[in-house]
């Protein structure tokens, strides 16, 4: 390099003036920013877009068409229902009696056959026999009885069903709809909150009106309890030893990699392996809450080691070295100091493993709760392990698939309570996490 290129004039510059090259970088930043911006608003709009649809289609769950009617049924009667070979049908014939009765009362002045009754009502009977033979102190007095009105009737009602789409059927005839706005004016059939939509059991293919979660929540809540006491201890223990005392061999790394393959293994073969070790092999109740909090539990494991091992790793070393310095051994130095340090994290993802358990379906399917159902509570602590019982994906599954468009609404409105019960658990997994952390 010669001496005239080492003193040519230098082109003057400034940290305040910006040249070609700092305008192209920012530009470049800024588009950047605005590429991160419009990928969360694209996101936020389809989660938007999510959560209105499951309100929009589940809200109606929550609300039904009920029809309010004062029956009184005397001791004779009872009596003479019993005996009845349908009783059933016995009950049904006494209460339509008592429909009628209503609508003389409130003059609604529309002519209608008896079966129009039945039509609008559904199948009344056997709630009548189950109420009168838990309360038999109600025989002989006046009884407010509110039943929900048949699937088609409720979508009149609620607009889904029009007179222009109603056919002629042993469902709903067209001049049923005539009793129906008579009922409606007089007040006799209104719209209330389906309480028994939460506290309810699943009602069978034939009265969507009946149906409710409750029972398949209480199925959810015992297999969470298996999944809990178990998963808990064994992917603590397994992640304290593989992150502290276990030796770095090709053992160890052949156990961590297929902890973290199991981690990624569909949960349908989860299911497959419980039904055939957990039922065929160990012959456990088949759709009992115990079998499948076994099954989620093996499913839920490698979360919580690999969760429990990354926490156990963000504890500063120096913890370690400073609990062997004062004289601590080595599982003093692990429970004493770095346990403790690490709880946050691994409550938090104990937390999100449990979520993840509580809204699976597929191992479910093969262990039979889909294909029971569950039409009560279970008898005692013990019998909610063993009995047979549903859980609230299993059941949200069954409504869809039915083929009543009221069942539908069923579907949506279990998943609006399925995902409270996620969000409330990962709420808890933050406020453990703040609650507990400490920064270093």
């Amino acid at each position: 390099m010669s001496d005239a290129s080492l003193n040519a004039p230098r082109p003057k510059s400034s940290l305040l003036t910006l040249n070609a090259r700092t305008k192209k970088r920012n530009a470049a930043e800024k588009r950047f920013k605005a590429y991160g911006i419009t990928a969360i608003a694209i996101g936020v709009f389809f989660l938007a877009v999510l959560a209105f649809s499951i309100i929009r289609s589940g809200l109606p769950a929550f609300t039904n068409v009920v029809i309010s009617v004062d029956f009184t049924l005397s001791q004779d009667e009872f009596d003479a229902a019993e005996k009845e070979l349908f009783k059933t049908k016995a009950y049904q014939g006494l209460f339509n009696a008592a429909v009628k009765q209503t609508v003389a009362d409130n003059q609604i002045d529309v002519a209608f056959e008896d079966d129009a009754i039945e039509r609008i009502m559904g199948k009344t009977g056997g709630i009548i026999r189950e109420h009168y033979r838990a309360n038999p102190d109600d025989l002989g007095k006046p009884v407010a009885f509110e039943l929900p009105v048949a699937s088609r009737v409720d979508g009149y009602i609620n607009g889904r069903v029009t007179r222009d789409t109603v056919q002629d059927s042993r469902f709903l005839m067209l001049t049923d709809l005539d009793l129906v706005d008579g009922l409606q004016e007089a007040g006799v059939i209104r719209n209330a909150f389906n309480w028994n939509f939460i506290t309810g059991a699943d009602s069978g293919v034939d009265n969507p009106g009946g149906a409710g979660i409750g029972a398949s929540v209480v199925g959810s809540f015992f297999m969470m309890l298996v999944v809990l006491f178990l998963s808990l201890p064994i992917g603590v223990a397994a992640s304290i030893y593989l992150e502290e005392f276990a030796p770095q061999n090709r053992f160890t790394d052949l156990i961590e990699v297929n902890i973290s393959n199991l981690a990624a293994v569909p949960s349908i073969v989860f299911g497959i392996l419980g039904l055939a070790v957990f039922i065929q092999f160990m012959h456990l109740p088949q759709s009992a809450p115990l079998v499948g909090g076994l099954v989620l539990t093996l499913m839920t494991l490698p979360t919580i080691i690999i969760s429990t091992r990354a926490s156990l790793k963000s504890v500063p070393p120096s913890i370690r070295d400073a609990a062997l310095g004062v004289g601590a051994s080595k599982m003093q130095a692990v429970f004493h100091h770095v346990l403790p340090l690490a709880m946050p994290g691994i409550l938090t993802g104990t937390i999100i493993g449990l979520a993840q358990a509580l809204g699976e379906t597929a191992p479910l399917l093969l262990i039979g709760m889909v294909g029971f159902v569950a039409r009560g509570y279970p008898d005692g602590f013990i019998a909610g392990f063993t009995e047979a019982n549903s859980a609230m994906p299993a059941q949200i599954y069954t409504w869809a698939a039915r083929a009543d468009v009221s069942f539908y609404e069923k579907a949506w409105g279990g998943i609006i309570i399925l995902l409270i019960f996620l969000l409330t658990m990962n709420i808890i997994a933050i406020i453990l996490r703040r609650r507990f952390e400490r920064r270093w």
